[in-house]
């Protein structure tokens, strides 16, 4: 977890669960499980070389998750802020992106130097990266880009 801070109970940690609960229910119904709210919050600064803050809004344990996957909001508060290019082939992983709030820029490319393909994101979108593919997604308006992350893999 380089670089990530897991936020506890704050001011930080109460600004980021005020701000996106104005746009979504912080809820989960696990199979079998009791209804509950969110696990923890990573708080990634220049994630992965991108601009300004990433918040991660964890909704499951860290091995809930068959694979020990990935299902998480993405927070990106404010206009400029970014998750920078990074790719997942290391664990042979396919990721998507579910926009639920907000509105961005998606970019992808093949390697690190191929060609940049742009998508401009608002509610509803939803992308999806295999392990050969970079990519990289900033806010560009001015409410926060809330997007549901879903990181699968073939183990």
């Amino acid at each position: 977890m380089s670089g990530t801070v897991i936020l506890s109970e704050g001011e930080e940690f109460n600004h980021v669960i005020h701000e996106v609960s104005k746009y979504i229910n912080l809820y989960v119904m696990a199979f079998e499980k009791d209804e509950r709210t969110i696990t923890r919050v990573d708080k990634r600064e220049n994630m992965y070389g991108g601009n300004g803050t990433v918040y991660m809004i964890q909704m499951f344990e860290q091995e809930e998750l068959a694979n020990n996957r990935l299902a998480a909001y993405m927070v990106l508060l404010n206009k400029g802020d970014e998750s920078g290019f990074h790719t997942h082939n290391l664990r042979n992983e396919q990721e998507l992106y579910v926009v639920v709030h907000g509105t961005g820029e998606y970019r992808e490319r093949t390697g690190t130097e191929g060609t940049i393909r742009k998508k401009t994101l608002q509610k509803g979108d939803i992308t999806a990266i295999n392990s050969i593919g970079y990519h990289s997604v900033e806010n560009t308006g001015d409410e926060p880009l809330i997007m549901f992350v879903i990181t699968t893999n073939n183990p």
